[in-house]
């Protein structure tokens, strides 16, 4: 890791969060590495920021993990909040630092392929459509659901006779889980409910002073969890979109069910399927048509934008009667503006989603107004947050 100098709290541009300052013992323009005071959340202990790509690093961070201690780390998809999957003390500490409820199951994270026979039963782990999906997209962004093995603690599963089970596609995951020698059980590295994290500042404004080993590895590259798919007993059913398109994976093995969010069994069966998810703190409006009456700004109050692309920003612009602007002021009316993708692509605009969300978050908002997403390849899984995101409030 080259050295640096740039303090933590925040994307560039943004100012750290209050009391999140912290010495930086080294890092690159994508990362940050240092000490975050435990008085910053008003709760005891000291979070470390330790640099990814530092063998030394990965070490203690793995040394952690066996001696049952939650660890923050990226992967390609969002950063994930660690435990080893194998002690349920160890994972009920997860669900405690995030506030989680236990109904809620965690993915576990493998290092190889060759791995997952050992906590799914014979029949699913042998089955040809988990082979074919594991050597074309495994590392990858796809998670899947098969029985388990009694190996795998209740807890992980949420009492389910089934268990998520996923190889992540970064060095920084991959390293932990081997030097470990552990699967890792982890949900995404923020408060139940909030916007999931893509950067180690997003970590440390959210769990800061809580988790005491964050290893920082960068942006990620993916930007939103991964696709997550049901398979077992003879069903292909897409409980959660996410960063693999279901089309690819319907390329692979052949038509896949959906599952219908008001579905009993929706919640229960995966990780993010609350109706109410991946929330900020402002009430986040989803504008449909865009752009809408709704874009109207009222005296005093704080408005963010989360456009699409450049049209849904010009677009809102026409419609406000004003520039966008980077501060409220006459004739300007939005606070706030985040466009997910200037051209217009769906894939790029998944990989800046919570990005975006994380800095309109930080702008003190009222309220967030955000354009729809073509629902094509990853921009399901981009109106998936959005909707949950909009239930929240």
């Amino acid at each position: 890791m080259t050295h640096g100098g740039r303090a933590a709290g925040g994307p560039a541009g943004e100012s750290p969060a209050a009391g999140n300052d912290a010495t930086r013992e080294g890092a690159s323009p994508d990362a940050v590495t240092g000490v975050v005071p435990g008085a910053a959340t008003g709760t005891p202990g000291t979070t470390r920021i330790l640099a990814g790509d530092d063998p030394a690093s990965v070490a203690e961070a793995a040394a952690a993990i066996r001696a049952g201690e939650p660890v923050a780390f990226p992967t390609e998809t969002v950063y994930g909040l660690g435990a080893d999957a194998l002690d349920p003390s160890a994972v009920a500490r997860v669900f405690e630092l995030k506030a989680r409820p236990r109904f809620d199951p965690i993915i576990v994270h493998l290092a190889d392929a060759a791995d997952l026979p050992r906590y799914a039963i014979h029949e699913d782990a042998s089955d040809p459509r988990v082979a074919a999906l594991a050597a074309r997209f495994w590392p990858g962004p796809l998670t899947l659901v098969l029985r388990r093995r009694e190996v795998v603690p209740g807890i992980v599963t949420a009492g389910l006779d089934t268990v998520a089970l996923r190889v992540p596609a970064h060095p920084v995951a991959l390293a932990l889980i081997r030097e470990s020698g552990r699967p890792i059980a982890a949900p995404s590295a923020n408060p139940f409910g909030r916007v999931s994290p893509t950067r180690a500042e997003h970590v440390v404004r959210q769990l800061g002073g809580r988790v005491r080993i964050i290893l920082d590895g960068g942006p990620c590259a993916v930007g939103v969890e991964s696709t997550v798919l049901f398979l077992a007993r003879g069903r292909a059913v897409l409980l959660r979109p996410g960063g693999l398109p279901v089309e690819e994976i319907e390329a692979t093995i052949g038509p896949v069910d959906r599952l219908d969010d008001d579905a009993p069994e929706a919640a229960a069966l995966s990780p993010g399927r609350q109706a109410s998810h991946y929330a900020p703190g402002a009430r986040v409006q989803l504008i449909d048509p865009w752009p809408g009456p709704d874009l109207a700004v009222a005296s005093g109050e704080r408005v963010g934008v989360l456009a699409f692309d450049d049209a849904g920003r010009r677009a809102a612009e026409f419609a406000a009667g004003g520039p966008f602007a980077a501060e409220s002021a006459a004739g300007r009316p939005f606070a706030a503006v985040e466009v997910l993708s200037h051209g217009g692509d769906p894939t790029e605009a998944a990989a800046h989603l919570f990005d975006a969300l994380h800095r309109l978050d930080a702008a003190s908002l009222d309220r967030i107004v955000a354009q729809p997403v073509p629902e094509t390849g990853l921009g399901r899984a981009v109106m998936d947050r959005l909707r949950r995101a909009a239930a929240s409030h």
